[in-house]
């Protein structure tokens, strides 16, 4: 199995797993709309590993485009990453993010079924459990009911996925719960930069330690937590591409439907981060406490067993780790932050 689709692939996440990709020595055709991010993203992919690969500018909505694609090439699994992602802009814009990630991700398993492509490594995320009833989150848990329209987006595509697997059995899909990935590649040549106004934790901390922003937005100070601000399971985005790649190894080998979680098992507050990232790099981050935003939970943090049992892979790098590659990036392409 050495064909591969990647929906989203010039996004912050998706770009890293081309490398690893390219590395493993898979082909590539990278699918993606460029509404969050820049084309330019794959001539720094290609300065990493000396590989051109070929990008399709399309929606993950338009069947037609989808169509087209399948049939010029012969895919033998996808990495569907493409998809809107803000947990706020969701809670404002619901019908755009179901859209957008239930209706095109129906277009896209239609395309894929109608071209016999039946292996998917598919984006999901932790938000699908909703308020945690208890930690670490498990993949064996009841879900609970997503906080927010981004969350559920994720939760109606993973039980299509379910309902179609169990319609079908020859298909391969694994499902995995992003927790919260931050970090950059070491090069300093790939890292976070939405195209439009960032609202994960990292890029704004940056903006604020280059001095683009007077001060970091914290949203919620009176979680019950150690410090007050919200705790969530922090990955380095390499450590998340990682386990793609072995996500994907695993449904070359086995038929099925799997959900695995992708995190580090460990929780830290949005204090422990701002605090860490001015230790590593000697840098002030001045933060305000403002109000909590709708849909955030005060908690959230993985439990990985499943990970390292069905993938072999676990994670390999810390928060120290995150904020100094973070920096590294960000003092590299200050110009373009």
């Amino acid at each position: 199995m050495k064909n591969i689709l990647v929906t989203g692939g010039t996004g912050y996440i998706g770009s890293h797993i081309l490398v690893e990709l390219i590395e493993e020595g898979y082909e590539v055709v990278v699918y993606d709309n460029l509404s969050n991010s820049l084309h330019t993203v794959l001539n720094n992919v290609f300065l990493l590993t000396g590989k051109n690969i070929e990008f399709i500018k399309g929606d993950i909505t338009d069947f037609e485009k989808l169509d087209t694609v399948f049939k010029n090439n012969k895919f033998d699994a996808v990495i569907h990453l493409a998809g809107l992602k803000s947990v706020s802009e969701s809670v404002e814009q619901p019908l755009n993010y179901y859209k957008n990630n239930v209706f095109g991700s129906l277009q896209l398993f239609e395309v894929m079924a109608l071209h016999n492509v039946k292996v998917i490594v598919f984006s999901s995320s932790a938000t699908v459990y909703g308020e945690p009833k208890s930690l670490p989150l498990n993949e064996e848990m009841p879900m609970g009911i997503p906080t927010n329209p981004y969350g559920m987006s994720k939760l109606v595509i993973e039980n299509i996925l379910a309902d179609l697997f169990y319609s079908d059995p020859s298909w391969s899909i694994i499902r995995l719960r992003y927790f919260n990935p931050v970090g950059a590649h070491p090069s300093g040549f790939l890292g976070e930069n939405p195209v439009t106004p960032p609202n994960n934790l990292m890029p704004i901390i940056i903006q604020t330690a280059l001095g683009k922003k007077n001060y970091l937005p914290v949203f919620g100070g009176d979680y019950p937590t150690d410090d007050g601000t919200a705790v969530r399971d922090y990955i380095h985005v390499v450590d998340l591409a990682k386990g793609h790649i072995a996500a994907l190894r695993n449904c070359s080998e086995l038929r099925g439907i799997q959900t695995i979680n992708l995190g580090t098992g460990q929780g830290y507050s949005v204090k422990q981060i701002i605090e860490t990232f001015e230790k590593e790099n000697n840098v002030e981050v001045p933060y305000k406490i403002m109000a909590r935003r709708q849909g955030d939970v005060a908690e959230c943090y993985s439990q990985v067993n499943w990970a390292k049992k069905l993938l072999g892979w676990e994670s390999k790098l810390g928060i120290k780790e995150m904020c100094k590659d973070s920096w590294n990036w960000a003092i590299q392409n200050k110009s373009d932050i």
